[in-house]
């Protein structure tokens, strides 16, 4: 098969990670693949050796014709048979193309349980008869889109995201290094990671650390993620110094060793409002890290008995759940980040994701033939 990935951007993300790894994949088992990236290079990118396409589309509506002009004669010469996109503008632009003409089966993965405002719904509602099929990374996200009326429960199923379980193996002697280099070492080590943006709200995790510090003072939060959107991290910054537990907090921003990071740390938090399937928690668990996370989206289909939760916006109640950690047995810990890797080897391995991918293209492929 001939499949083209649309993304956004190659910004540091877990759509975009997941779009790559999926192509690799792909690639790896004799299809053919390209990269199509809708928006400007960003400071910090993910790596690929893969074919890629840049359109570097301006954000205005003669931006995008002539980005959508130019996709649309290349993808006419390189005759895909799947156009699989991931984000919600590289969705909506994906279906345009099939409105043009193109060839191929144009596949949206929806990656949230948010998909914007009311106008961004509308769009995607009076878009959605130009896609083929669509997926979900976790059956919240499948039931909010379905709501939402995003696209037609006949055409959406779900297929988890899934990462390379090899890559993450804890390591003791880079666990003592990473933690000699960020002064860590005989402290309990809190790790965040993610974009500083609202759906992240960190303004509940800084709350919740700062409560954490008055009962374990010997204990740090690293944060990492670059800004999503400035206002907010003017505002998460303000409210850290505010805080009692702001001598505590490290900002780390955007990293390409966050597998170092992990290994680096004691236990993983996320404090989201809204989610759809956290990639970056099967990946703590695969590092068996204790987890603990707000109850929002599919976190819960990831994390399901291995780990802590506590509602959204709820700083008292995520403290509670980072103290029940850190207060408990070894041994307790052990059976809970043993369970958690078992887990993700089960469930989220990125070989049999692949393979379910592959079938469901090939499904789609044959129908359209």
């Amino acid at each position: 098969m001939r499949i083209v990935y649309c993304i956004s951007t190659l910004a540091i993300g877990g759509a975009e990670k997941q779009a790559l790894l999926i192509a690799e994949q792909m690639r790896k088992r004799g299809h053919v693949v390209l990269i199509l990236v809708l928006f400007s290079s960003a400071s910090i990118e993910l790596e690929t050796k893969l074919p890629t396409m840049r359109l570097n589309q301006q954000r205005s509506l003669a931006g995008f014709v002539r980005a959508w002009r130019t996709a649309r004669s290349f993808l006419a010469a390189f005759g895909a048979d799947i156009i699989h996109s991931h984000t919600y503008p590289a969705n909506l632009f994906a279906r345009l193309l099939r409105l043009s003409g193109t060839s191929g089966c144009v596949l949206n993965t929806f990656h949230n349980v948010i998909e914007g405002g009311w106008f961004r719904r509308q769009l995607a509602r009076s878009t959605r008869r130009w896609m083929s099929a669509a997926t979900a990374v976790s059956e919240a996200v499948r039931v909010c889109v379905v709501e939402q009326k995003l696209a037609a429960v006949e055409l959406i199923r779900v297929i988890p995201n899934g990462i390379p379980i090899e890559d993450y193996q804890p390591e003791p002697k880079l666990r003592r290094e990473t933690r000699r280099e960020l002064g860590a070492e005989g402290r309990f080590v809190w790790i965040a990671i993610g974009r500083i943006a609202k759906a992240k709200d960190y303004p509940n995790l800084l709350r919740a650390f700062a409560q954490v510090r008055e009962k374990m003072v010997d204990c740090q939060l690293w944060i990492v993620g670059g800004v999503g959107q400035d206002r907010y991290e003017e505002e998460n910054l303000r409210l850290a110094e505010q805080l009692k537990g702001a001598t505590g907090v490290r900002w780390l921003g955007t990293r390409t060793d966050v597998v170092s990071l992990l290994n680096a740390a004691d236990a993983f938090v996320l404090a989201s409002a809204w989610e759809g399937a956290p990639l970056v928690i099967a990946e703590a668990m695969a590092m068996k890290l204790p987890v603990v996370a707000t109850d929002v989206g599919g976190v819960v289909e990831i994390l399901d008995e291995c780990g802590e939760v506590a509602p959204g916006a709820d700083s008292a109640a995520l403290a509670q759940a980072m103290l029940r950690i850190m207060q408990s047995e070894r041994k307790e810990i052990l059976q809970r980040t043993d369970a958690g890797r078992a887990r993700v080897e089960h469930y989220f391995a990125i070989d049999p994701i692949a393979t379910r991918w592959e079938a469901f293209y090939g499904g789609l492929v044959e129908r359209q033939g």
